[in-house]
């Protein structure tokens, strides 16, 4: 009798333990329906594409850069073609380098990792200097399994790497950091943002690639006002958004192409973020009066134990610099200097 007893206080309690799971995968699924719902309640323009020719008043060999991912690589949203972060990138890497560049925007909105294939081919086929690619946020939402969702991106990179195109990825951010996504939902998705974001950064180095972290650079203050950097649709950034998106990638891509050295394209990254050593942040709290600070992960190839991050809403909400308005035709230059 015992026995059966615990057999049936053992079959309950499964029964329980399955009811309980079968609820929170039906929370988990009506709270991303909801999301879903709420995003696409907005009607989004789609960008106008940045492909085409930037700092022609520069000498020198142009630069090729492609750009590959989703919407946020493509700037879904903006309405001016100043605001995508291809002509915030492509308008940077011409300004630091004083050299033309050459923008290919290949991306397409709602791509994931599996989609990367025929960008790839044609960043081959433009003969692209570097690719920068931007992908993964599909496969979040979508659900799609991390191992299955970076070993589609570490294909994309083997394959570039071979064709002779350098690689830089930035890696998915946190898309609980989105309004519309609520708890629990938003702790599934921090998880698995970070399981790709990790893979990412383990399987792109790994086949030769670089990488960003686009969560650990822009992450923080998204979150802190996320009404500045998200859109109308609280999911897809603001032009602010894209506009630190596009800067952010510039001093990698520029270190990918041999252009700086890796400790100045790190500093670069993490500077433009008010992320710096705690002795530099307290000097800029007593330069800039009202600056918070808090403490901050030591960037990636940095000494020192103390790092901190050194936040001005006021200071960080400004307009920031836009892209400039692609060419269509390839500037008439002298040759760089460097190149004679």
């Amino acid at each position: 009798m015992a026995k059966k007893s615990l057999a049936r206080k053992s079959a309950y309690a499964g029964g329980g333990v399955l009811v309980a799971t079968a609820a929170f995968v039906g929370v988990l699924v009506g709270e991303a329906a909801l999301a879903v719902r709420a995003t696409h309640q907005v009607k989004m323009p789609v960008a106008p594409s940045p492909t085409g020719w930037y700092g022609a008043l520069h000498a020198g060999r142009p630069i090729n850069i492609a750009l590959l991912g989703d919407s946020s690589a493509a700037g879904y949203g903006m309405t001016e073609v100043e605001d995508t972060p291809g002509a915030v990138l492509a308008s940077g890497v011409s300004e630091k380098a004083h050299r033309p560049v050459r923008l290919h925007d290949l991306s397409e909105i709602g791509a994931k990792s599996s989609d990367l294939h025929p960008q790839v081919e044609k960043a081959i086929a433009a003969e692209a200097d570097v690719a920068v690619i931007l992908v993964g946020s599909n496969d979040v939402i979508r659900r799609v399994r991390p191992t299955v969702a970076v070993s589609h991106l570490a294909q994309a990179v083997t394959r570039l790497q071979e064709a002779g195109v350098k690689v830089l990825v930035g890696t998915v951010p946190d898309l609980a950091t989105a309004t519309p996504i609520l708890p629990p939902l938003r702790q599934v998705m921090r998880a698995w943002s970070i399981r790709i974001a990790a893979g990412q950064i383990f399987h792109v180095v790994r086949a030769g690639g670089h990488t960003v972290s686009l969560g650990d650079v822009l992450g923080p203050a998204f979150k802190a006002t996320p009404a500045f950097w998200f859109g109308a649709d609280l999911f897809h950034p603001s032009a602010a958004g894209y506009h630190a998106l596009g800067e952010v990638l510039v001093p990698p891509t520029l270190s990918v192409l041999g252009l700086v050295g890796d400790e100045n394209a790190i500093l670069e990254t993490y500077n433009g973020k008010q992320v710096m050593p705690l002795a530099a942040a307290s000097l800029r709290a007593v330069i800039r009066p009202g600056t918070e600070i808090d403490p901050a992960p030591r960037p990636r190839g940095r000494v020192g134990r103390n790092w901190a991050r050194a936040r001005s809403f006021e200071n960080d909400q400004r307009s920031p610099r836009r892209g400039e308005r692609p060419a269509e035709i390839p500037p008439l230059a002298e040759p760089h200097p460097a190149d004679r």
